[in-house]
């Protein structure tokens, strides 16, 4: 992966920012909990939800972009994992979490996507079929020291095929995402670029045409 000059990037406070996104949330009761997936939390959301709307958020896209060295990698074969940055646009699922079970939801969710803080929750205006909606998101700064810059192909190959962590390999994670986004009618190109050139170097079946729905 390419160096990339960076501002120093300070520690965070994760109970601080918990407790701020959970006041953000609260200040207009009662209201639902509205969280835009982009990754893992659509085809792994772990939790209940009333409502699933496909959203498209203008002003940040999807990448593979984002070391993982625990669940996709470890600290000698540092895996990858998605963010979202800044720019572009992104097409994902809106869910809906009932009022009554929004802070247990949102605190388990922390517990999975802000164990050391690594992301930025924000909330995001979302294109819905039914209207606009505002949900939060878990963004990446380009600032932080998980965000891996340009990585070129030879790179991403040698991450496919031996970055391992303790919930599977990185390109599991890859091909498991972009099955997800094709259940929900969603086509990320990039990603399925990366799926294609790791099939064709023999790291796993190909997308076929009955795939592409």
């Amino acid at each position: 992966m390419r160096p990339s000059m960076q501002l120093p990037y300070p520690p965070r406070d994760t109970q601080a920012l918990f407790a701020r996104t959970l006041a953000q949330w609260r200040s207009d009761p009662p209201q639902d909990l509205l969280l835009f997936a982009y990754g893992s939390l659509i085809w792994r959301p772990d939790f209940e939800f009333s409502e699933c709307r496909p959203a498209r958020v203008l002003g940040h896209h999807r990448a593979l972009r984002m070391r993982s060295r625990v669940n996709r990698g470890s600290p000698e074969e540092p895996g990858l994992v998605l963010a979202l940055l800044s720019g572009g646009s992104c097409r994902g699922l809106v869910y809906r979490v009932p009022a009554a079970q929004g802070e247990s939801v949102l605190t388990t969710l922390w517990a999975r996507e802000m164990p050391t803080g690594v992301y930025e929750p924000r909330w995001l205006n979302c294109e819905t079929p039914q209207g606009p909606l505002r949900a939060l998101a878990f963004t990446l700064s380009r600032r932080s020291p998980n965000w891996t810059g340009e990585i070129d192909d030879a790179q991403l190959l040698h991450i496919f095929a031996h970055a391992r962590g303790r919930y599977g390999t990185t390109l599991d994670y890859l091909l498991r995402t972009v099955q997800g986004l094709r259940d929900h009618g969603i086509r990320d190109a990039e990603l399925e670029r990366q799926w294609h050139l790791a099939a064709r170097h023999g790291l796993c079946l190909p997308l076929t045409t009955h795939d592409q729905r």
